[in-house]
């Protein structure tokens, strides 16, 4: 089953592995493409942990790598990266890494609840355990609260008027199929513009069913203090409000000093944890995004621990 075609691989690799015989973390392990590659290129005497929220690829790389002594993973959020260091009793990684993609499995695959190509239960949660579906909170929050939430997510410009279309049609029936939510959405773009409004929309319920914003930024300050001397972190994220995180989360973790430019002296005793690598964030190549359409909006940013 492997679904997914992992992004900037290449790019990925020689960023992330500074030491063969290191320690690495993946957060994501998704269907295990980058792991496997990652683990090509590790010794006999590395470690290598990883989590993924999503059952089926857990699953899937659990039976994909269960003869890899080196590697074990978990079954939950790369949040826990900190819990599952103690577990290991791993002091320090040489290395972190993170694809914020959504697989192909999980777009594609109406199981998953993702999909707006067919028709499924609205679930978009990453962990089908935890949490509430989609639907359950188009069903229960206000118009303005489901407005917000297209458009700070989604970027969707016709934000309101979905918001308006929703509310409106759950008065007659509960709102619980992503057909359902389709022609409402269509109702206000039309047919001409209605693919990319879908996607908007789709992600913006994704990234607030499952915190993802929240997380990410929370995890990756968990990854400075758990990356050893040297250790670096590589973020592969797909929509500006996720690398936007990055890259200023990166900008402020390499800064010195935070204090106000008219402060005659620094007062503020911030010191820089990090260098960052990548100046500008790595992109696919024309051949990457020709053979795999979704690498596109692909972005790949490192840093590493001073």
């Amino acid at each position: 089953m492997d679904q997914h075609v992992p992004v900037l691989l290449n790019e990925s690799i020689s960023y992330l592995v500074t030491s063969v015989d290191g320690v690495y973390f993946e957060g994501t392990i998704g269907f295990g493409g980058h792991t496997q590659k990652i683990l090509e290129k590790l010794s006999s005497t590395a470690k290598y942990l990883g989590t993924d929220k999503d059952i089926n690829a857990f699953n899937h790389c659990v039976e994909k790598f269960e003869k890899d002594s080196r590697v074990q993973f978990y079954n939950t959020s790369f949040l826990n990266v900190d819990v599952i260091s103690k577990l290991e009793a791993v002091d320090g990684f040489d290395g972190i890494f993170v694809d914020l993609g959504v697989s192909s499995f999980q777009l594609d695959s109406a199981e998953s609840g993702f999909t707006y190509r067919q028709d499924a239960v609205l679930d978009l949660r990453m962990n089908k355990k935890e949490g509430k579906p989609a639907f359950k909170y188009l069903n229960e929050l206000s118009e303005k609260e489901i407005a917000d939430i297209l458009y700070k997510y989604g970027e969707e410009k016709k934000s309101r008027q979905i918001a308006r279309q929703i509310v409106k049609e759950r008065l007659t029936d509960e709102i619980k199929s992503s057909f359902r939510l389709n022609e409402l959405v269509e109702r206000v773009t039309g047919k001409k513009n209605l693919n990319k409004s879908l996607s908007r929309v789709y992600q913006a319920l994704r990234i607030y069913v499952n915190n993802e914003l929240d997380d990410l930024k929370e995890f990756l300050s968990k990854c400075i203090d758990l990356l050893n001397p040297g250790g670096r972190l590589a973020v592969i994220s797909f929509h500006s409000l996720e690398d936007r995180i990055v890259k200023e989360f990166f900008k402020y973790e390499a800064l010195d000093c935070v204090c106000p430019s008219e402060s005659p002296v620094c007062i503020c005793n911030k010191e820089s944890s990090i260098k960052i690598l990548t100046r500008k964030p790595v992109v696919p190549g024309d051949d990457e995004m020709k053979n795999n359409p979704r690498s596109r909006s692909s972005k790949l940013r490192v840093a590493e621990k001073l």
